[in-house]
């Protein structure tokens, strides 16, 4: 018999048994679903709604589930359609009749609603966690790197010389901006629907403050309809995993180029890499490939969600099953993804060797010629086309703007003097560029100290925050 089945005179047709469970991927919600009941039990005990004694029985048995529960030893049937009916169902199996009290005042409405509440409010946790972790393996890197100057790009060519560090950090200002949207998501997870029942409240004196406290959530959902219809909390998770796997993606991309041949400016650890089942020689960044193939898949979940919701009236619709799947696959996606991260960059091995023979073959400071020429009175359009035509006189030659002689140089432009040469080393050119936020290494150690600091006061709001909620 269902738990539900009072008005029906027919089984459910076995295919829609099946198509319509969930259980298959709302076990996970167990242990939230678990806690959310004692929490319920309780409240329902203090205000006499059920006898105390019923309450500490029910407690009592939630609290063995929950044991099985973080120990694997729950057995869910398909059957039972959700992790309610099935938390119930083990309930009864294990204190008898007093366990169907337990839903009193609720409904799976709000109660489904509370369970993804507290799992997101815990993944969005994990997830600053763990962008924390990539975050310090950034710094970590730029720190050990303090001299190495890597090509930097626009449109794929290239443009000015960078110091490494600097371009690593580049990633941890985009991670912390993530970091930012996810503890801005969490912000507006941190609120508790139960007590909103099917959709209109309760007849039963629930106190939902003590429900919220005893759950530490913040706040309380103000009206029952938007308790149990909000999604909102679950397209912002699904937004700022986009944005986060967008900014993984494009740290893939670049590790994919520079492991190349062509590129060659760094190597992966074996560990993060695979080969090839016919070619012997082959090392391929599989992981960075595979966190830019999933950026999609994350992307799908985001839009997919938006189109559930999208025209769906007031309150709960069955719909709203489908908001689990894509959000858990997020989770799964995007969890990995950030430890592989910290993984690989910790430990690939930069050849600075090969960087230092890259720029033999370069022309990114010829900027720094036409600033030389500026500096001494030149209008800058005149400058950039003498410069110009020096990039087209050395390819010529083929050689770069070091090799040509200062008569080439005094050739086009009586301004230049022997010092040309030593504006344009690719050390110089970089030391040059000493503003805040720019690529010199005053610069850059500057922002190293500052990436430093906010990790570390992060970090330490996080265990303050770990240590106030006794998790």
């Amino acid at each position: 018999m269902k738990l539900w089945g009072g008005r029906f005179t027919e089984a459910t047709d076995e295919l829609v048994e099946r198509y319509t469970s969930s259980i298959g991927f709302d076990q996970r919600l167990a242990e939230v679903d678990i806690r959310g009941s004692i929490a319920h039990a309780r409240m329902l005990g203090r205000q006499g709604i059920i006898g105390a004694d019923e309450a500490e029985q029910i407690i009592a048995g939630l609290e063995g589930l929950l044991a099985d529960a973080r120990a694997g030893r729950l057995a869910f049937r398909v059957e039972d359609e959700d992790i309610h009916m099935n938390v119930e169902r083990l309930l009864h199996e294990r204190i008898g009749p007093v366990a169907g009290k337990l839903h009193t005042g609720r409904s799976r409405n709000d109660q489904v609603a509370l369970d993804m509440h507290l799992y997101m409010r815990e993944a969005c946790g994990q997830v600053v966690e763990d962008i924390r972790a990539l975050q310090a393996a950034l710094v970590e890197v730029a720190e050990a790197h303090p001299d190495v100057i890597i090509p930097g790009y626009t449109h794929l060519q290239r443009a000015q010389p960078v110091l490494l560090a600097h371009h690593l950090l580049a990633y941890f200002w985009m991670l912390e901006r993530d970091a930012e949207r996810f503890a801005d998501a969490a912000s507006r997870t941190d609120m508790m629907p139960l007590g909103a029942g099917a959709l209109a409240g309760s007849t039963f004196p629930l106190d939902r403050e003590q429900v919220m406290r005893e759950l530490g959530f913040g706040r309380l959902y103000e009206n029952s309809l938007d308790a149990v219809s909000d999604r909102d909390y679950l397209i912002e998770f699904l937004a700022a995993s986009s944005i986060l796997m967008m900014h993984l993606s494009r740290l893939a991309e670049e590790l994919v180029l520079w492991t190349s041949e062509e590129f060659g400016f760094v190597e992966l650890a074996d560990a993060y890499c695979t080969g090839s089942s016919m070619m012997p020689q082959k090392k391929n960044p599989d992981v960075a490939e595979l966190v830019r193939g999933k950026t999609g898949r994350v992307y799908g979940h985001l839009l997919g969600l938006l189109t559930v919701l999208k025209g769906l009236p007031l309150a709960y619709n069955k719909d709203l099953q489908e908001d689990k799947e894509g959000v858990f696959d997020t989770i799964d996606t995007l969890l990995p993804a950030l430890r592989l991260f910290a993984g690989m960059i910790r430990t690939m091995r930069v050849r600075q060797e090969r960087l230092r023979e890259a720029f033999s073959r370069d022309f990114s400071n010829a900027t720094d010629v036409a600033d030389y020429l500026a500096a001494k009175g030149v209008p800058f359009r005149e400058a950039h086309e003498v410069v110009g035509r020096l990039v087209l006189l050395a390819i010529e030659r083929g050689t770069n703007l070091e090799g040509l002689s200062l008569a080439d140089y005094r050739a086009l432009s009586d301004r230049f003097e022997e010092d040309i040469f030593e504006h344009i080393r690719i050390e110089r050119v970089v030391a040059a560029r000493a503003t805040r936020g720019g690529t010199a290494p005053a610069a850059v150690a500057q922002q190293l100290a500052l990436a430093k600091e906010r990790l570390a006061n992060r970090l330490g709001d996080a265990h303050h925050t770990q240590a106030t909620d006794g998790t």
